[in-house]
């Protein structure tokens, strides 16, 4: 059963300490990429990067043992991980001993593969390195600072508009206004997104009004982004377009889905000041 409201989130759990892959809760993608217009002819490619900062273990001689964890899943997975039993999932290895880190990846990449349905890539960084952990604000030309009236708060079709030119522009927009909440929970979810596209030029007003508008709007943050790039390819066609959104974490994780339809570089895994 991998609908979510057969999930852990929104109800009390269970806080296991010993290693228990089965607290993994995957939920389908389908669903919610129909409910957008999304086939299996999936309109992009990317990855949806998450980070662990309560990641902890005992080694074999039982001492503590503490690492930030990221994650790579691919938009083409399957399925998602319900983010509170991945939670769950990695507290199950606080009183759990595992011999080195080889060990402990190689258990993450497999469990977490199985739930997905896909490859998952993994990385470890232990204390000895987090001095050289760095943070970044999203490049581009953040557009927040537009003197506007906002009366809507629920995403609708049709409110994005190009320029009227048929001029062809390349540019890199940001946003730190964009909030949805949890599809279940109704908590809010922050995060700041950085919009990369070619075609025609898109009204920087209607495109604030409408990140603005996720405001009540209740979806996992991998919907929103979908939903966002789905909606710009179809209110202003660009010939080339790329979404990434970078969440604040809750629990203990962030979730960074990244959307693109062309080879664009590879986001980068630096964690903003709000995260």
């Amino acid at each position: 059963m991998s609908e979510v409201e057969f999930s852990p989130l929104g109800k009390t759990s269970e806080y296991i300490t010993e290693y228990d892959p089965s607290l993994l809760f995957p939920i389908a993608r389908e669903q919610k990429r129909l409910e957008i217009g999304i086939n299996e002819n999936l309109p992009f490619f990317g990855v949806d990067i998450w980070n662990a900062y309560e990641l902890s273990w005992l080694n074999v001689k039982g001492k503590p043992q503490v690492a930030i964890a990221s994650f790579h899943i691919p938009a083409n997975s399957p399925n998602i991980i319900e983010s509170k039993s991945f939670k769950l999932y990695l507290n199950s290895f606080n009183q759990t001993k595992v011999d080195g880190f080889t060990q402990l990846s190689e258990l993450l990449q497999k469990d977490i593969s199985a739930g997905v349905g896909a490859p998952v890539q993994v990385k470890l960084t232990e204390s000895a390195l987090f001095a050289q952990q760095q943070m970044a604000e999203l490049s581009g030309y953040n557009i927040d600072n537009l003197d506007l009236d906002v009366d809507l708060y629920s995403p609708q079709p049709g409110i994005l508009r190009c320029e009227n030119t048929e001029a062809t522009t390349t540019e890199t927009l940001t946003s730190d206004l964009l909030k949805s909440n949890c599809l279940v929970t109704g908590q809010p979810d922050w995060a700041s997104v950085q919009i990369q596209y070619t075609g025609k030029a898109i009204n920087r007003e209607s495109l604030l009004r409408y990140l603005i508008s996720f405001r009540n709007h209740n979806e996992f943050h991998e919907q929103c982004v979908e939903r966002i790039f789905v909606d710009i390819m179809r209110d202003c066609a660009p010939l080339k377009l790329a979404v990434y959104a970078r969440y604040t974490r809750r629990g203990g994780l962030d979730i960074n889905p990244f959307r693109t339809n062309f080879n664009a570089a590879q986001p980068s895994n630096a964690r903003t000041a709000r995260q």
